[in-house]
């Protein structure tokens, strides 16, 4: 009699059912698993057997087929190994079909029979939510991060033997987890910086809270030292708390990539991932062999930091234009596509020139026009597009480096007003799919973004002025409204409009005339 058990795989982010299908026929003791298998599925076989003896259970006296269906569909990890495993027992009537047909069962297996943690538990119990079933068996050490599924009984077990006396002696208590408790448990501690600790930077810290607040990209550019880098990893304190949709989707991320801490099975604070410029496309877009998420997806509801951006390859920046625009990338290969999802904040930092002091008013620029072009140019016009605020960041003055009276503003009172402008946008956009001004597309531009006839007229010649192209009017606009939302006005006013356009370069020699 053929045996099926449920687990499932992921591709991607995406999970798909599998039905592991168990059958033993005449022939020497021996597994053979079919259904495309890689190399680590097809090593199951050793582990399996091994797991089985030493768990005092009873092992087929002839040849064992494990069929993967579909066939057609590859199938990779360790996590086959406890299904397979649950599927033999059922061959040997330990466990009878009826007592598993509504379980679904995932887990690495060790030689000894305990059972290893695996990556995607998240995605996978999601999946087999989807999919109908109501039970489902995990390694008790991502028994939290699956519990995160409403809607299924999780039950974490340590061993192939406490998987069997759950079905017939010592039923297993399922693991219930609070992810209300997990999100609001989040002190100022865990951000590591304050703006508080940032002196001056007036302009820039204004900039920074428009662009927490309405999720647009930005650039930095200044003399070395004047603050940038710790501005930026400031940055993260001021934007809102995660969602919980936002935290799953995060969290699905996390645990596929093998980054999810068993200790905090949810992700509760955005990610913030600096990138050092040797990184190569593929680690940044992601990909591989194998394909897995790269840093644009590990970025993706937080932070992507590129510090001295135009040391970054150039081909490695053009990469990031599609995802900026379309929020989410796309992995083909010759029998798969695969689509990750990438939106980010694209926050950069960089020097004005290769000796870092065109600009200074302390420091002479020993640099020739030529170099710097050259150092500018890696920056491309489509490129600049796409990121809507670019600021200079000037060298702070003795008086202000001396001044220890004045009190900062602090992340907290900063996020405070980011958070009311989120919540503005999430109330305008909840019927629109999108939660912030920056995935605004062209129809709702138009339909959310209007301006009273003194701004409209203001942009008419802004426009003539700085010959804006499509996407730079549009970009423009998103921007002025994230400003307008700070201030809590429905309609863009020809200051809003000004701010946006002030907070602009329109190519690279905007910032060589600075």
């Amino acid at each position: 009699m053929v045996n099926k058990v449920t687990t499932a795989t992921v591709i991607g982010l995406n999970p798909h059912k599998v039905d592991v299908e168990v059958d033993t026929v005449n022939g020497l003791p021996y597994i053979s698993i079919v259904g495309l298998p890689d190399t680590a599925v097809n090593e199951a076989k050793d582990r399996v057997r091994s797991a089985i003896r030493n768990s005092d259970l009873t092992f087929p006296g002839g040849k064992v087929i494990v069929n993967l269906a579909p066939a057609d569909l590859k199938k990779e990890g360790t996590n086959f190994d406890l299904p397979i495993a649950i599927g033999i027992q059922a061959e040997e009537e330990v466990l009878k079909q009826e007592q598993i047909q509504d379980y679904g069962f995932v887990g690495e297996l060790s030689l000894d029979g305990s059972i290893r943690a695996i990556n995607g538990v998240l995605p996978l119990v999601m999946g087999l939510k989807d999919f109908g079933v109501k039970n489902v068996i995990v390694p008790k050490t991502n028994a939290k991060e699956a519990a995160l599924v409403s809607g299924i009984n999780v039950y974490g077990a340590e061993t192939l033997a406490e998987v069997i006396d759950h079905f017939t002696e010592n039923p297993i208590t399922p693991t219930v987890v609070d992810i209300q408790a997990y999100l609001n448990n989040i002190n100022e501690k865990d951000y590591g910086y304050d703006f508080k600790d940032v002196k001056g930077q007036q302009k820039a810290k204004k900039a920074l809270e428009i662009a927490a607040a309405g999720g647009h990209n930005m650039l930095m550019f200044g003399s070395p030292g004047s603050g940038k880098t710790l501005m930026a990893k400031c940055f993260p304190s001021i934007l809102p708390p995660l969602e919980l949709s936002e935290a799953l989707e995060l969290t699905k991320i996390y645990s596929v990539s093998g980054l999810l801490s068993a200790d905090e099975p949810l992700m509760r604070i955005r990610p913030f991932r600096p990138v050092h410029h040797t990184a190569s496309p593929v680690g940044i877009i992601g990909g591989g062999t194998n394909p897995k998420p790269g840093e644009i997806t590990l970025a993706h509801r937080g932070v992507l930091f590129l510090d001295e951006m135009v040391e970054f390859p150039r081909n490695v920046l053009e990469v990031l234009r599609q995802p900026l625009e379309d929020g989410e990338v796309s992995i083909s290969r010759a029998k798969l596509s695969i689509k990750y999802p990438a939106k980010f904040i694209l926050l950069g930092a960089m020097n004005p020139c290769p000796c870092g002091h065109l600009g200074d008013k302390e420091k002479q620029c020993t640099c020739s026009e030529f170099q710097i072009q050259r150092y500018l140019a890696k920056l491309s016009g489509p490129l600049l597009d796409r990121i809507d605020l670019q600021i200079e960041v000037p060298r702070l003055t003795s008086e202000e480096l001396l001044n220890y009276k004045t009190e900062e503003e602090t992340s907290e009172q900063i996020r405070k007003r980011v958070v009311r402008a989120r919540k503005i946008q999430v109330e305008r956009y909840k019927n629109e799919g999108i939660l912030t001004n920056s995935e605004l597309t062209p129809k709702l531009v138009k339909k959310y973004c209007k301006i009273d006839e003194a701004a409209a007229e203001m942009f008419k010649i802004a426009i003539v002025k700085y010959q804006l192209s499509g996407r730079r009017y549009d970009r423009t606009l998103k921007l002025a409204r994230t400003i307008a939302d700070l201030e809590g006005v429905e309609t863009i006013s020809q200051t809003h409009l000004m701010q946006a356009l002030q907070y602009r370069m329109f190519n690279q020699n905007d910032m060589y005339n600075k």
